[in-house]
């Protein structure tokens, strides 16, 4: 990746403080502190529009609409990140946390209970930790390279 590209934020916060000011009440909740939004509340839960999804914190580019799926689960559910280095996977008990790489940011968990046929994976991802580009506003944006990975949603 070059520097003048997005998918990697300069400037991401490094203090706590910076976070907050950075970063609304309910972002700051979910990335920060590991919260959970409740089901069914997020905005992204029912996009059906064709993008990419990014980290509301780092910027990082995460997930392609043509990953994500329905899972009614009540989140945003994608079968793969769209750049593996991107995410951390952690297990963290009943679960395996997903975090972003380059602002250590809690995104959601990942379950192995995903569509088979994609590869079984299911990202619960937080709507509130990620901002959604849509693909029409992605060459403006700086992701052109990502535009060949962008199909429509398969619900």
């Amino acid at each position: 990746m070059s520097s003048d590209r997005p998918d990697v934020a300069e400037g991401v916060p490094q203090t706590e403080e910076e976070w907050r000011q950075e970063l609304s009440p309910s972002q700051y909740q979910v990335l920060r502190k590991a919260g959970t939004e409740p089901p069914f509340s997020g905005k992204f839960v029912h996009n059906h529009d064709a993008g990419n999804y990014r980290c509301a914190g780092c910027g990082a580019v995460l997930f392609s609409s043509g990953t994500k799926f329905d899972s009614g689960s009540g989140w945003p559910s994608f079968t793969r990140p769209i750049d593996p280095a991107h995410v951390n996977e952690l297990p963290d008990g009943t679960a395996t946390e997903v975090r972003s790489t380059h602002g250590d940011s809690h995104l959601g968990h990942v379950f192995a209970d995903g569509p088979r046929d994609r590869g079984g994976l299911r990202y619960c991802i937080n709507s509130a930790a990620l901002r959604f580009i849509h693909r029409d506003d992605m060459e403006a944006e700086g992701y052109a390279d990502y535009l060949n990975q962008v199909e429509d949603v398969h619900e």
